[in-house]
């Protein structure tokens, strides 16, 4: 699976949350599938994201927040998205890490 281009697809036919207050919102609503955290998110942060997410896989992305942004296609950083529909996307097949 080629991420960046499955998380797009999730952008254009889902349902994502980006940034970190539509992501907490999106957890404490329990409507978060998936959570994805940028690699250079600040650990205390991606603890307490962890521990509010319960249930919900949270995945660490190989990369910056800025490559994030990118992958999403917008021109600003992005530490942290919620999936809530993943749409046509297969992003929910992948495992916590």
């Amino acid at each position: 699976m080629n991420f960046n281009a499955s998380l797009r697809r999730a952008i254009k036919t889902g349902t994502v949350f980006l940034g970190q207050k539509s992501t907490e919102k999106c957890i404490e609503e329990g409507k978060s599938r998936l959570v994805v955290v940028a690699d250079n998110c600040p650990p205390d942060y991606r603890t307490f994201i962890g521990e509010k997410a319960g249930d919900c896989p949270v995945h660490t992305y190989n990369g910056s927040s800025v490559h994030l942004g990118k992958a999403c296609g917008k021109p600003f950083v992005v530490s942290i998205l919620a999936i809530a529909d993943p749409g046509e996307s297969d992003l929910l097949n992948l495992k916590s890490v």
